[in-house]
This record gives structure tokens, sequence and C-alpha cells, in this order.
């Protein structure tokens, strides 16, 4: 075992999952952030465990090709991003390895039927939603994101990720609170029930450029709330619409279940391909509207629809990809959880004169099966689970429902993997797995899978 507080050179052998450097001393892997393929490097050891061990890079010895200088200031300190330092280039190719590790590894599947990742056309600038927490750091206003595994606050006025509104409204909202000594539920990391703002969400739409802003707030009045609003409108154009969300509990949760709309409409509209969706302050729409476009276009593709088949949409959320699908199926059917949720696919079904798709509350490991025994049969299933993956109920009523094909869509190449393993015990192949590159400069990569019973 490697002594802690000893510094070692070593050579980076590979990538890890989150991004950071693998080196290897006589087969004992060290995982060192910040250091990158082809590296040599030194190292001390922080935190040494019985199979492997933390490192800090001290010094690059010998650097790679494919790193770069971050853009970002606070790339260092921030949690945001992990990948900075990399070439666009070098994180598809992480990404695509990463992808190809875990279902050889943990599903057994030949890594030839992963594709490489569809990239994106920009790095920065990417994303239509943004939460920033906010917090007293040291009797100072911090306005941003927490740095890495900490719940410590790391004060910025720009963020690269996201669209340039975003960074206009923060310094709308942190002079609004400076002048008139609005306090931070959060003081040094500790919630402060009598402080008010917790959090600042703001969402834009791609298409229509519509902005929303929302106040997490406990469950007090917002003082002088008329000022922020008067200087939103003056700062931010296509203002739509102003939130205060209620969140009044000590959680790690950033919504509360209340949302008041303190002025303008209660959610904004943005567009994937010709539909249009009603977005409110608790929809889940994807963050990355250039490359949903291509995921979407990727999952109709691997359904392989010809107008006569019946699909079941499993985790469909507020029904973008269920409303996607409809244009090339008979039926579509989306099963939910969340009752909002619903209650919004529904609408956004209406809006778009969608006549052939229905919605179901609950979860989908009772739902589909009840739908079943009322005689409905899929001809194609859709998954597009959180990071947690697929609910093992859910993936076998998929194996008694016996559907053509099963399209999954993911998040996480680990669960993913996990999940591809249990349909191939139910009797279904993978064929194909293309992952999209939905975040760049992070570790996150999406996946489309198409799946087919054997």
């Amino acid at each position: 075992m490697l002594e802690n507080n000893k510094e070692y050179i070593v050579k980076i052998e590979s990538l890890g999952y989150e991004g950071e450097g693998v080196a290897k001393i006589d087969r004992y892997p060290i995982f060192i952030p910040g250091a990158l393929k082809g590296e040599t490097v030194r190292t001390e050891i922080i935190k040494a465990k019985k199979k492997y061990a933390y490192g800090k890079l001290i010094e690059i010895i010998e650097k790679s090709n494919e790193r770069k200088e971050p853009e970002c200031d606070n790339y260092k300190k921030c949690g945001g991003c992990t990948l900075m330092h990399l070439s666009y280039e070098g994180q598809l190719d992480f990404k695509f390895d990463r992808v190809k590790d875990c279902l050889k590894k943990i599903a057994g599947l030949d890594e030839k039927i992963v594709k490489y990742p569809l990239g994106m056309e920009k790095g920065y600038r990417y994303r239509n939603k943004v939460i920033f927490s906010v917090g007293l750091v040291e009797d100072k206003l911090a306005i941003g994101f927490f740095s890495e595994k900490t719940h410590e606050i790391i004060n910025m006025d720009t963020c690269l990720l996201q669209d340039e509104e975003a960074d206009k409204i923060v310094r709308v909202i942190r002079n609004w609170m400076e002048k008139y000594s609005i306090i931070p539920a959060k003081q040094d990391g500790v919630f402060y029930e009598q402080g008010l703002i917790r959090n600042i969400m703001i969402r834009k739409g791609f298409k229509t450029n519509e902005v929303m802003v929302v106040l997490v707030t406990t469950d007090k009045e917002i003082p002088h709330g008329d000022k922020l609003i008067n200087d939103l409108n003056k700062e931010v154009k296509n203002l739509k619409s102003v939130v205060q969300n209620i969140n009044s509990v000590d959680t790690n949760l950033v919504l509360g279940d209340k949302c008041v709309t303190l002025w303008g409409e209660d959610y904004i509209c943005d567009y994937i391909g010709e539909y249009k969706f009603n977005i409110s302050p608790v929809s889940f729409f994807q963050v990355n509207p250039m490359q949903t476009e291509v995921l979407y276009n990727k999952a109709l593709e691997y359904a392989d629809l010809s107008g006569d088949e019946v699909v079941f949409d499993a985790y469909c959320g507020t029904g973008t990809i269920t409303l996607f699908l409809s244009q090339k199926a008979k039926k579509v059917y989306g099963v939910e959880i969340l009752e909002q949720a619903i209650e919004n696919a529904k609408v956004n079904a209406e809006q778009n004169e969608i006549t052939n798709s229905e919605f179901y509350v609950g979860k989908s490991e009772e739902v589909i099966p009840r739908l079943i025994q009322e005689g409905i049969k899929p001809h194609v299933i859709v998954v597009d689970p959180p990071r947690k993956g697929c609910d093992a109920k859910l993936l076998e009523a998929i194996g008694e429902a016996k559907p053509e094909r099963v399209v999954y869509v993911s998040c996480d190449p680990s669960t993913l993997a996990r999940d591809l393993k249990h349909l191939k015990g139910l009797g279904y192949k993978t064929l194909e797995v293309q992952p999209v590159d939905m975040f760049g400069n992070t570790k996150h990569v999406e996946c489309v899978v198409k799946i087919e019973r054997e």
C-alpha cells in the first residue's frame, strides 16, 4: 500500500468514469483528478485505501497533446465541469471509451455495437436551464455552484455553459439582494430558516427566447419584490415569467411543492422539432435543445415505426418523447409517476393537436401490466429513466409484455449496462448503442439503444 502524503511520479494509463487520470503502481490504481491519459505526473497521495488510492496532481512532467487551458477562471474550484482541460475530441473519445467499458464489463456485450458519440457544434453556452446556489460565505453574498463533492458555494459572475442571459439575471438579483439586504437561507453551508433566498433557477427557450426566473425561497414573502421585477424587466429581453418556489425544509432537494407566479405567465414555451411544449418551473425538459433533437431523432429511428404500432413510453415526464414518437405511431401511451407532469403532457398534446396519445399517472411497472390486461399490446416500449436506471419490476413487465422492440434512452452508462444485462436474460438482444454528447465539458453522456426481442 502507498503512503499518505508521500509523492510519486507516475504514468497515466487511462481515464476513470469521473474523468480523473488513472495510474498504477504494481497494479495498484491511483485516481488523480486533472491528469490526462498519456501524461507523466507527480502526485501526492491524499487517501490510500486497501484496493486503490486518491492522489492530488502536483506537477505535469510530460503533457498530453490533448490538454488545453480551461477558459473558465473558476474551473479548478467549481464542480460543474470536469473535462474543460481536455480537447473536445478527447472528451468524445473519453465518453466513447466509458460507454464501451461499461457495456463490456457490466453487461458482457460486444463493444463493437457502440457507435462513436454524436458531438455538439459548440461546447459552451448550450444549457437552457441553470440552478444557482445562494448563501453567505464568511458574511459575504455568494451566488454560484458548489465546489466538487462539497457544499461550499463558489461565487461567480459567469458560467460558460449557461446562456449569457443567465449571467445578466444573476447580476440583477445580486444587486437587488445587496441593495435591500435580502438574506440567503444558507450561511457557510448551514441552513438558516430566518433567511429567504435558497436558489435561483433560470430557464430560457432555445427557439422562442422566452425567459423564466424562479426564486427558490423559504416560506416568507419577498420584500421589495416589485423592485426586482422592475429591474429584471429593464435588463432582460423576452422575460415572460417570474416565479417564487417555496421550499422551507432543510433538504438537498432544490424545489418545493408550491409555486407562486409573481409576474407574467406560469410557464414559458419552447420547441423540439415542430412540437411546442409548455415548460413550468418543475417540468423536466432536456437542457441541451440542439442535441435533444439529435437524441430524439435517433430514438425515432430505433423505434422503426411504420404507422401501425402501439408505443408505450415509460418515465414519459411531460410527454416530450411520447409526442415526438406520435408522428409515426398508431397510438402512444405515456406513463409517469408525477401527476403534474402528466397534466402538462396532456396540455402539450392538445396544443400540438395530437389525438393519438393517452397519458397515465402511476408507476410504469404497475400501469403497463394493467394496460396489457385491458387488451392493449405494445409493439414498442421506450424507456427514459433517471440516472438510477429502470426499476427491476418495470424490466420484468417489459419481458412479460414481449414488445418487438425496446428503445432505451439513458443518462448513465453504468445503470444502462446493468439494465441491458437484465433485458438479455428476458430474451432481448442489444443491437446498437449510440452515445450523444448532451453535456460538453462534463463527464456525462446520453445514450440511445436499439433492442429487439430474440
